[in-house]
């Protein structure tokens, strides 16, 4: 038995209904404190990197360490690029989500 092709496209645009719930699972609470530790230690860990970087970046420029002066660079923008992907961790989330929920 052959189902008409409207009828197949009705059945693909088929809203299930779901959508995100706070609160619906126990431990919620508990996994959000965990990912805000987590997220904090990352910032703290991107400080030090960024200070040791700089640190090396001063220490090649003054000695005529080219390597470590380059090292230090690099050091440098991937710290500030980890403090600005931990920063904006959450509203990227968000804005993603909320760009995943317009779609029909």
């Amino acid at each position: 038995m052959s189902v008409p092709l409207a009828d197949r496209v009705i059945q693909l645009a088929y809203d299930p209904g779901i959508t995100p719930k706070g609160g619906g699972l126990p431990g919620l609470a508990v996994l959000k404190n965990v990912v805000n530790s987590i997220n904090m230690f990352g910032i703290i860990a991107v400080v030090g990197a960024l200070a040791v970087s700089l640190g090396v970046w001063a220490w090649g420029h003054h000695t005529g360490g080219h390597q470590a002066e380059a090292n230090g660079k690099k050091g440098a923008v991937v710290a500030v690029g980890a403090a600005l992907g931990l920063g904006a961790a959450n509203g990227i989330v968000a804005f993603f989500s909320g760009l995943g929920s317009q779609v029909h």
